[in-house]
């Protein structure tokens, strides 16, 4: 276990600082602008990245790099919304993302607001949808950064600490113990046990907010005949 970790810590260890910390910083860009975060987590990212730091100066940066990351990618994936949103959600990958998918994160952000866009930056699939959806919806740039700032400052200094933490600890105690690694590992897996669990309880919390409320035909019977409520044939058509 020790001579695979050293191999693959020092693999990350042997990139450029400065190259690094803006590849992360990128990465994560890319994850909420344009989609990638569906196919390659933002978190794996940044935890391997931030496996190789050694110092303080190391490590605000890369806080800095990734929450300047998100912020960027989140800012994009807004204008992508605002300017190319019914194109995106129309075309293969928007297909590929599913229709049902798109209406949950609607139906969240029309629900929830600024809390929506802030507890999606901690939710698989909606941290990607989000900003496109926010983009596609009346709030405004002011108000979507006004809650998603706070959201991706957290999210970067979890993940880069416990990423620094793991692979120092590893540094220290691997000369000593030969199950080094099983510490490193332990770090990680009960890290990302932790984020699984608190991912469900905020998933299932919020999710009655994110699902389909039937009308209930009761309440709809009891409506006088003239209710005041337009016709199908007064709306505007689309």
């Amino acid at each position: 276990m020790n001579e695979i970790l050293d191999w693959l810590l020092n693999t990350v260890e042997s990139v450029d600082p400065l190259l690094r910390t803006v590849l992360a910083g990128i990465g994560i860009m890319l994850e909420t602008s344009i989609l990638v975060g569906l196919v390659v987590p933002g978190d794996t990212i940044v935890i391997v990245a931030s496996t190789a730091i050694s110092t303080p100066l190391e490590y605000w940066a890369m806080v800095a790099a990734v929450v300047a990351g998100a912020l960027t990618g989140e800012s994009i994936g807004f204008a992508l919304g605002r300017w190319f949103g019914p194109h995106i959600r129309r075309s293969w990958l928007g297909r590929k993302i599913g229709e049902t998918n798109w209406q949950r994160a609607e139906r969240y952000l029309a629900r929830r607001g600024g809390i929506a866009v802030f507890v999606s930056r901690f939710l698989p699939v909606l941290h990607s949808l989000i900003p496109l959806t926010v983009g596609m919806s009346a709030m405004r740039y002011r108000t979507f950064m006004r809650w998603t700032v706070p959201a991706c400052i957290i999210w970067a200094f979890a993940y880069v600490t416990v990423g620094s933490v793991a692979a120092g600890s590893y540094r220290e105690l691997s000369e000593r113990l030969h199950f080094a690694g099983y510490v490193f590992v332990g770090i990680i897996v009960a890290f990302l046990l932790l984020v699984l669990l608190g991912k469900k309880l905020l998933h299932r919390f919020e999710a009655r907010h994110m699902e389909h409320q039937p009308v209930d035909p009761a309440a709809t019977d009891t409506l006088p005949t003239d209710s005041g409520r337009p016709s199908e044939d007064d709306l505007p058509l689309r």
